[in-house]
């Protein structure tokens, strides 16, 4: 179920994607949730069999280490929840399915601090008190999920009554269309679909994938890790039959179908057995034969080479996350450990941070996620590590950068976190971009391919004119208060035309000093902070 509800929100993600409240070209809830399901899947793809609650238990875990973005985070949540109700289930019926979507709800709405209505926490809500209605009377899988659905369906056209973006940008809530989707691929499942080739790799493609220890090279049995797919020609095919037939050449056998395909994969010592005994049912594609001993010699002595030193600590380390090269090599000027490539269109996940996190030897860590869909991660982080790590809530990059310059190493840990998050509260953030749509926002209209001056999160200037829309920007954030304005040209601006813009903006604000950097952002014409 939870395999096809990933491939039902990946066939679809485009879908979700553009249900972003804002028309700009970066709206990711549909890929942040899909990237979080996939690491889900791939968490499943390590067990070569479990019960129930094991399974969901590992979804939980693959989704945590890959959740990316807010949607991401929470979709995360959700089946962190459902896998504590099935821990001890071997099987479930419509009653304990209702419970663990209600137990999802409730872990989800637990870890975000401030819940609101008319997102996908709403959807997991209403779908799991309307679950827990029918349950008492629907014991068919098949119709109560079908209902569940439909009432969620329900509920998500009633989102943009409950948050006003929503309605004035004339679109569903995203993250709610995304787990409805999820639903729909787990009631595929139920009711017996086929699943297509791409779908069998994604169930058997990587079950050999099991702790190096377990297959020390003398305890390696079958020495050859060997995957194809047949294609029978015929409906239906005998797959018992065929299970029968290879099982006496290996171990950690799996044969599954679909339609004219079978995906074989088995361990063995005798490879071209098994591919012969395949030939006999069809022709073979996508043939796949690892040497498991000599991987495994080949690790240990990549591992004996390996040196251990005792770095010695430092007192801070740093992690950020930023995408476009100027941007990038601007934020290595200032030492940083590692800088993630990431953004509006790419979030980093949980495990890209942890990742991050285990590679740098210091008494304290901070995060500057640059970006308000990736502080819940970041957050989330923070909270599984045993290192000391401090999130300062960075929503943009000038808000990063100016993070790091009332960073001063000599204080303590807290007193740099209380002057980096009040420093971030005095700069401003204009972003350039264009529309991707037909909408409109606080009573704007806007076209599709206009130009949006965006300020502070919210559209304040619609143009056809990147130059003119810039200005007018500016016009409507720059104060008598203001004194310095930096701004970064992306990747799609021409360092001549950003010069122009500058000799502009120096013209009309001669009280504020002005300075350009190239970014090398993408989507995004300009950033601009102003102080």
């Amino acid at each position: 179920m939870l395999i096809a509800g990933a491939n039902k929100l990946e066939s679809n993600k485009e879908i979700v994607d553009s249900l972003n409240v804002f028309p700009v070209p970066d709206g990711d809830t549909g890929t942040n949730m899909s990237l979080t399901m996939q690491s889900a899947v791939k968490e499943i793809k390590k067990m070569k069999n479990g019960s129930l609650g094991e399974i969901a238990s590992s979804a939980a875990h693959g989704s945590l280490m890959g959740a990316r973005g807010n949607s991401g985070v929470i979709l995360s949540q959700l089946l962190r929840g459902l896998a504590s109700s099935v821990k001890d289930k071997e099987k479930i019926n419509t009653r304990d399915l209702a419970k663990a979507i209600k137990m999802a709800s409730d872990t989800a709405y637990k870890a975000v601090m401030k819940p609101v209505e008319g997102t996908i926490l709403t959807i997991a809500r209403e779908s799991a008190d309307y679950a827990l209605r029918i349950a008492q009377k629907e014991k068919n899988m098949l119709i109560f999920m079908e209902q569940v659905i439909l009432h969620a369906k329900e509920t998500l056209q009633k989102t943009p009554d409950m948050l006003k973006v929503l309605k004035e940008a004339g679109v569903v809530d995203s993250g709610g269309k995304g787990l409805i989707y999820i639903f729909e691929g787990a009631l595929e499942a139920i009711s017996g679909q086929m699943i297509s080739a791409e779908d069998l790799d994604m169930v058997a493609g990587d079950v050999k994938v099991v702790d190096s220890d377990e297959h020390e090279d003398s305890n390696i049995k079958f020495g050859y890790c060997t995957e194809f797919i047949i294609n029978t020609g015929i409906k239906n095919p005998d797959i018992e039959k065929l299970k029968d037939t290879m099982q006496v050449y290996g171990d950690s056998m799996l044969v599954v179908g679909s339609d004219e395909l079978i995906k074989v994969h088995i361990h063995t010592n005798n490879p071209g057995q098994v591919l012969e005994e395949g030939l006999k049912l069809g022709y073979l594609q996508d043939i796949k034969i690892d040497n498991m001993r000599l991987q495994h010699r080949n690790l240990e002595d990549m591992e004996n080479k390996e040196s251990t030193y005792n770095i010695p600590k430092k007192k801070y380390g740093f992690i950020t996350v930023a995408k476009g090269k100027g941007l990038v090599d601007i934020f290595k000027d200032f030492d940083i450990d590692h800088v993630i490539e990431g953004g509006q269109t790419m979030n980093p996940s949980t495990e890209d941070f942890l990742k991050a996190i285990e590679d740098i030897e210091a008494e304290t860590i901070i995060i500057l996620p640059n970006n308000s869909n990736i502080i819940m991660a970041a957050n989330q982080v923070k909270e599984i590590s045993d290192k000391n790590i401090i999130v300062i809530p960075t929503k943009t990059i000038p808000q990063g950068i100016a993070a790091l310059m009332a960073f001063n190493l000599e204080n303590s840990p807290e007193e740099n976190e209380e002057e980096m998050n009040e420093i971030i509260k005095t700069v401003k953030t204009g972003e350039i971009t264009y529309a991707v749509r037909d909408t409109s926002f606080n009573d704007i209209q806007i076209k599709k391919d206009d130009i949006l001056g965006i300020g502070d999160s919210e559209i304040q200037s619609v143009g056809k004119d990147i130059f003119k829309t810039t200005i007018d920007l500016l016009e409507r954030m720059v104060t008598e208060d203001s004194e310095i304005i930096t701004v970064f040209y992306g990747e799609d601006i021409e360092e001549e035309e950003a010069e122009k813009l500058v000799e502009k903006i120096e013209e009309i604000y001669t009280e504020c000093d002005v300075e350009l950097y190239y970014g090398g952002q993408p989507l995004y014409y300009y950033i601009i902070s102003i102080e």
